[in-house]
């Protein structure tokens, strides 16, 4: 009798181990990280955060029948917090680059942008682009293709935790220019109230590049479901609406 009751309790535990495994293994979701400071891509807004990546995440999942999220994380910890499993995938403008594609998978892409020089209104006539900066002082966000580009070029860079606070230092002369990627750019150029008509891009980019979401490296599963949750939402017209929506066409 003992031995039946043992026999059994050992099987009842068995089952019980493997439903939690079970459970464990369940995925109902996944979470993507972005830097909350590169409108129109991702930013906060009256406590909320929002912007182009915010949204398509969600959309993207929509398409799969998973859900799919975005915290807001700092830049200068948010590929780290991707290698050790904090979340699943970052979403947040992120260059694909040779460098990266060696630590980290990337999806299709989602924009196409380049790196480009700000400068303030007063000095359009004289800067033309990034070849006119030879010795001058150039803000740009740290860790950012904008800042790895600048190695390139006789310039001073100084960089910054946030592209917001470069751009408040070119305001107040603190620096020449101000270099980031194009679709930034534009928002801090043409939507933004506080800068209109005080600065301009100078010339075209100066780079040329794909932008992704990036996964763990080797997460094949993760990384099939946003590329077919990104072709479902391109061919049913949700991901140009979008990207309408936050005049990135």
């Amino acid at each position: 009798m003992k031995k039946t009751i043992l026999t059994i309790l050992i099987i009842a535990l068995a089952a019980s181990l493997a439903f939690a495994q079970g459970k464990k293994e369940e995925k109902s979701g996944y979470i993507f990280a972005s830097d909350a400071t590169w409108p129109p891509l991702e930013f906060v807004e009256n406590g909320q955060l929002t912007g182009f990546e915010v949204e398509l995440m969600p959309l993207i999942g929509e398409k799969v029948g998973v859900q799919m999220s975005v915290k807001n994380i700092p830049w200068d910890t948010i590929f780290a917090g991707l290698a050790n499993g904090a979340y699943d995938g970052v979403a947040s403008g992120v260059t694909v680059t040779e460098e990266r594609k060696a630590t980290m998978d990337f999806s299709t892409p989602i924009l196409t942008a380049g790196q480009v020089v700000i400068i303030r209104s007063s000095d359009s006539s004289k800067v033309k682009g990034i070849g006119d900066l030879s010795g001058k002082k150039i803000g740009v966000q740290i860790g950012t293709t904008g800042d790895f580009a600048l190695e390139n070029y006789p310039v001073q860079r100084k960089a910054y935790d946030d592209i917001g606070l470069a751009i408040e230092d070119l305001l107040n002369g603190n620096v020449d220019a101000a270099v980031c990627d194009s679709l930034i750019a534009s928002d801090f150029v043409l939507a933004n109230d506080n800068y209109k008509n005080r600065l301009v891009v100078a010339g075209a980019p100066f780079t040329e590049e794909d932008i992704a979401i990036a996964v763990q490296k080797g997460n094949k599963t993760l990384l099939d479901l946003i590329n077919k949750g990104l072709e479902l939402a391109k061919a049913d017209g949700s991901f140009d609406a979008l990207k309408k929506k936050w005049n990135l066409l």
